[in-house]
C-alpha cells in the first residue's frame, strides 16, 4: 500500500521493563507489516529487558518504529491530546507502569502517553505481565479498567494448538489488534465444528 503519512493509521507502542518485550518487538513488525504508522517509547527497564531476552540491538528495535520517543520527552507528540492516533498498547506493560497509569501520576513519557489516551477517551491496551498477583495489583487493575483502560494479559489461546513461540506471540498480539480493527492474519479463530481454523 502506497498511502501518505498523514493518511495512514497511527498506534502508539510502549514497551515497558516487564518480562516478554518479544511481545513489543513483534507488535512493532505487524504494525509495519499492516503499514500502520507506529509511534515507539521504552522505558529504561525495557532496554535492560532487551538485553536479557533478545539478540536485537535497540538500534535494530529502534528501526523497526516509524517515530522514536525518548521516555524523558515529556513534550513529544504523543504527551498531547492534539495529536491524533488510534490508540496505544503498552507491550507488555510492568505492574509499575500499569499503576503509574491507573493513578494518574505520571511520572515519564509512556505513562503519560497512555494517561492521554485515557483522557481523550482512545483505545488502550495493557499486555500486563505478572504473575502471581496480590491484592494491590488487581486494585490498580481495576482501577485503570475503570478509567476506560483494557488489560490484556498476553495469555496462550492453547485451543488454537499453537506450534511454536511465536505463533502464541503472534495470536495474543493479533487479537489485541482485533481490537483496534486490524486484522493480522495470525489468528486462529475459534469454530465449534472443526475447532481452531485459521483466518475468519
Amino acid at each position: 500500500m502506497n498511502t501518505s503519512s498523514a493518511a495512514r493509521p497511527r498506534i502508539v507502542v510502549g514497551i515497558s521493563g516487564a518480562s516478554g518485550v518479544i511481545y513489543g518487538i513483534r507488535m512493532l513488525q505487524l504494525l509495519r507489516e499492516l503499514d500502520v504508522e507506529s509511534h515507539l517509547v521504552m522505558s529504561k527497564s525495557a532496554q535492560v529487558t532487551l538485553q536479557y531476552e533478545s539478540d536485537l540491538s535497540m538500534a535494530e528495535v529502534k528501526a523497526m518504529a516509524d517515530v522514536v520517543y525518548a521516555n524523558t520527552d515529556i513534550g513529544a507528540a504523543i504527551s498531547s491530546g492534539s495529536f491524533k492516533v488510534a490508540g496505544m498498547v503498552v507491550a507488555p506493560c510492568s505492574i509499575k507502569t500499569m499503576s503509574e497509569i491507573a493513578t494518574g501520576v505520571t511520572g515519564s513519557l509512556l505513562s503519560r502517553a497512555a494517561d492521554v489516551n485515557l483522557k481523550e477517551r482512545r483505545r488502550l491496551v495493557l499486555m500486563v505481565r505478572e504473575t502471581p498477583l496480590h491484592l494491590g495489583h488487581i486494585r490498580s487493575m481495576a482501577a485503570v479498567t475503570e478509567a476506560g483502560a483494557i488489560v490484556y494479559p498476553p495469555v496462550p489461546a492453547f485451543y488454537a494448538r499453537p506450534a511454536s513461540l511465536e505463533e502464541m506471540v503472534d495470536h495474543s498480539l493479533g487479537r489485541v489488534l482485533d481490537l483496534f480493527g486490524f486484522d493480522t492474519g495470525t489468528v486462529r479463530r475459534w469454530n465449534p465444528r472443526d475447532g481452531a481454523a485459521p483466518g475468519s
